[in-house]
């Protein structure tokens, strides 16, 4: 990726404003101050930093040019010049990515939702094979992934799944996700050996907190029931299970587990979540119709992704990336494939800039 030049009066208002916030913290701010402040502080030092390795290495490739009118040292000089280059080249790279625009939800956590789509009960059974995929993920990178609501078909299928996800940069690794994914596969419940298709729908959104979505009390309602499900799950002999529903919206959200109390915890941070999804979704679509803003944002009518079975191949449509090692990526390998979806997005982004 060739990085665009960086217009020289904003590296200047970076390092300025990075000492303005350092002699502030120096002069000691107020209480009221300090947090912001610190904040800000420790988000620019990498790209403070940055900055000044970059322009140290103009000032070097400076130094070896003029080395080049001695005779005795030329050799030397150019030598020097062609590694200096290559490293300033290196340099600019990762400060324009440094200073690509941030997604504020990225080191949020995340409501993992997944949902049969097409396809019966196949497409139940892989909702379920696709939620011990992410589970497996959160439990490589050492997440923390813990189940709000869980609803299992007779075959052992999921009809519905709802979890939180906590751990260093969940949402900004599992954004890519929301979609429908799609399967190629011989089901166990095929007599005959034959190949079906079918999908399920994942959404991924960013938790948010109370300051993101203010919510009043008159418009929600909130009703205790008996918590059951097919398969035993989560049947209790108390009236524990939370559901709330947002009247304005219409959306219903039910958790199911032993404290009625953390239920009622667990259904507001989805509700939260869901609304504030609908904002940023709302936001996008105000600033931007282009395929940047469709695999940012995740539109889950779009098929991003195909598993085939027979073929052992994953397929990612949105790059047109193909991984011949399905059963590693249902095994929680995604990092290949993520990694590939975050470049692709960041190459964009550095194409809008430097247009």
């Amino acid at each position: 990726m060739n990085a665009p030049a960086i217009p020289e009066d904003r590296l200047d208002q970076i390092l300025a404003r990075f000492e303005y916030l350092e002699a502030r913290l120096n002069a000691g701010p107020s209480s009221e101050e300090i947090g912001a402040l610190t904040r800000e502080y420790a988000e620019l030092r990498e790209i403070a930093d940055r900055v000044r390795a970059f322009r140290a290495l103009d000032g070097q490739i400076a130094e070896a040019r003029a080395m080049l009118a001695d005779p005795e040292m030329r050799e030397l000089a150019e030598a020097e010049l062609e590694e200096l280059r290559r490293a300033r080249a290196a340099a600019q790279a990762a400060l324009q990515l440094a200073l690509l625009p941030k997604d504020e939800a990225d080191a949020r956590p995340a409501i993992l939702e997944i949902r049969p789509g097409t396809g019966g009960e196949e497409a139940a059974l892989f909702a379920g094979a696709l939620e011990a995929m992410y589970r497996r993920y959160a439990e490589a990178r050492g997440w923390r992934m813990e189940i709000v609501e869980r609803q299992e078909t007779d075959l052992g299928g999921v009809r519905e799944l709802v979890a939180r996800i906590e751990g260093d940069n969940v949402f900004a690794r599992l954004k890519f996700e929301s979609g429908v994914h799609r399967v190629q596969r011989v089901p166990a419940t095929e007599s005959g050996g034959r190949i079906h298709t079918s999908a399920a729908t994942v959404a991924v959104l960013p938790e948010a907190e109370a300051v993101d979505i203010d919510i009043p009390a008159t418009d929600i309602r909130i009703d205790t029931m008996r918590a059951s499900g097919a398969g035993g799950q989560h049947v209790n002999t108390t009236d524990s299970a939370v559901r709330i529903t947002h009247l304005p919206t219409g959306i219903v959200v039910t958790s199911s587990e032993k404290s009625q109390h953390r239920n009622r915890e667990i259904a507001m941070n989805v509700l939260r979540a869901r609304l504030y999804e609908a904002q940023r979704a709302a936001a996008d679509a105000e600033r931007a119709s282009d395929r940047r803003a469709q695999v940012g944002s995740g539109d889950r009518s779009e098929r991003i992704r195909t598993y085939n079975f027979p073929q052992g191949r994953m397929t990612d449509h949105r790059i047109n990336l193909t991984l011949y090692r399905l059963d590693a990526v249902m095994q929680g390998d995604l990092d290949e494939v993520i990694d590939a979806l975050t470049a692709d997005l960041q190459a964009q982004l550095l194409a809008e800039m430097s247009a």
